[in-house]
Formats: C-alpha cells, sequence, structure tokens
C-alpha cells in the first residue's frame, strides 16, 4: 500500500511541476506532434519541407515573421526526447522562476536576435567570398538559440558565488564550438547565451537566487 502511496505522490509532484511550467510544456507537445509528422515524411519530402520553414536568408528575406516562428516548432533531428529532458531541465526551471511572460521574452529575444545576427554574419561571409552562394537557402531550423539564451537568465537563479562557475562552464560549453568551427550556428548559440546574460532586468523580482549547498524544502522564494 505504502507504494501505491508513494507512486500516486509521485505522479501529484510531477503534474504539479507541469502546471507550473505551461510554455515549456505546451511547446514541447507541439514538438511532440511536429517529430512524429517528420518521421512520417519521405527524406527528400522533409528537406524541403523543413527549408520553406527555415531562418536561413532567402526564407528571411521573403517572410521573416512567418519563418522565425515556424523554425521554432521543428526539431530536424527527429530526436524529441532529449529536448524533453533539456526542456523540463532549462526551460521549466527558468519558467517556474521568471513566470510565463518573462520567460517567454527570454526565448523570444535569444532565438530572434541570435537568428538574425548570426544570419547576418552570414551574408557578410557570402558577400566577401568567404561562403558560398547557395549559403543564402541554408537549413536553419531548430529550438536551440531559445534554449542556449535561457541557459544564459538561468545563471541569475543562482546565489553568488555559485553563479559564476555556472555562467563560465555556460560561455565555455557554446564557446568552444565557436572557436573550433566557426560556424553561423555556433556564433548564434554563443550570441543567444549572451542575450540570456544580458536579460538580468527581466530577472530582477523573480525570486530569491537559489544556492546549491541548500535543499528545496530549505531554499524559499
Amino acid at each position: 500500500m505504502s507504494g501505491v502511496i508513494r507512486f500516486r505522490r509521485g505522479l501529484g509532484a510531477v503534474a504539479a511541476y507541469v502546471r507550473a511550467a505551461p510554455g515549456t510544456y505546451v511547446w514541447l507537445l507541439v514538438l511532440f506532434v511536429t517529430t512524429v509528422a517528420l518521421h512520417r515524411m519521405s527524406p527528400d519530402f522533409e528537406e524541403d519541407f523543413l527549408r520553406q520553414r527555415s531562418t536561413n536568408i532567402h526564407e528571411l528575406s521573403d517572410s521573416p515573421v512567418r519563418v522565425l516562428f515556424a523554425s521554432a516548432m521543428w526539431i530536424p533531428s527527429g530526436r524529441w526526447l532529449p529536448y524533453a529532458a533539456l526542456y523540463s531541465l532549462f526551460h521549466a526551471q527558468a519558467e517556474r522562476w521568471l513566470g510565463t511572460l518573462r520567460w517567454l521574452l527570454v526565448c523570444v529575444a535569444a532565438h530572434v536576435l541570435a537568428t538574425l545576427i548570426s544570419e547576418g554574419a552570414l551574408l557578410w561571409a557570402i558577400g566577401r567570398h568567404v561562403a558560398p552562394p547557395s549559403a543564402v537557402d541554408t537549413l536553419d531550423v531548430g529550438v536551440s538559440y531559445a534554449l542556449a539564451g535561457v541557459a544564459g537568465v538561468l545563471t541569475y537563479r543562482i546565489r553568488r558565488p555559485w553563479r559564476y562557475p555556472y555562467a563560465a562552464a555556460v560561455l565555455v560549453f557554446f564557446g568552444v564550438p565557436l572557436l573550433a568551427g566557426r560556424t553561423f550556428t555556433d556564433l548564434g548559440h554563443f550570441t543567444a547565451v549572451l542575450i540570456g546574460l544580458g536579460c538580468r532586468p527581466l530577472a530582477e523580482g523573480a525570486g530569491k537566487a537559489r544556492n546549491p549547498k541548500e535543499t528545496p524544502a530549505r531554499t524559499r522564494r
């Protein structure tokens, strides 16, 4: 009987966690549906389908608002479970802490600005013949810029001095690929982290910073 009670309590805790981050889990549900849809497409159709929803230079020039929204609703890898874990670890924590509106503002800022900056850098490279002209149609779909931005803003959820090692780890995680690969997506990810760090005003008054040494029971907002 005690096992049943623990199971019910566990389900209740999970349900409460999900209810406290509605935006995160609605987004995850949409991604689940679109991922299932991708698995039902033929490879050739899938590539063309995603390219029309890509924030590449060509599509951004034609319909920027449409592709900026649409690109955040698809996972090109077709693997949903890793994102479910990452969303629960980062997005849900940020939404529970900041509130849905401020969390969404961070996501939009990181996704939109990092996309425009990285694609602008790619356009600059094309104009100087560093990248081929065909790069205007490069596939650029996904949710990782928003995720990187949220990882950045979560720095302010952690109490000093613990936030500094966390911020350094995040910057190294996204900075090393940029130095090694120097691709426009690497630039986008690093830019998104900086945007997240720049969202500190949104974190003001959101709640007490957390000490990693404290247990959840002892930590109050």
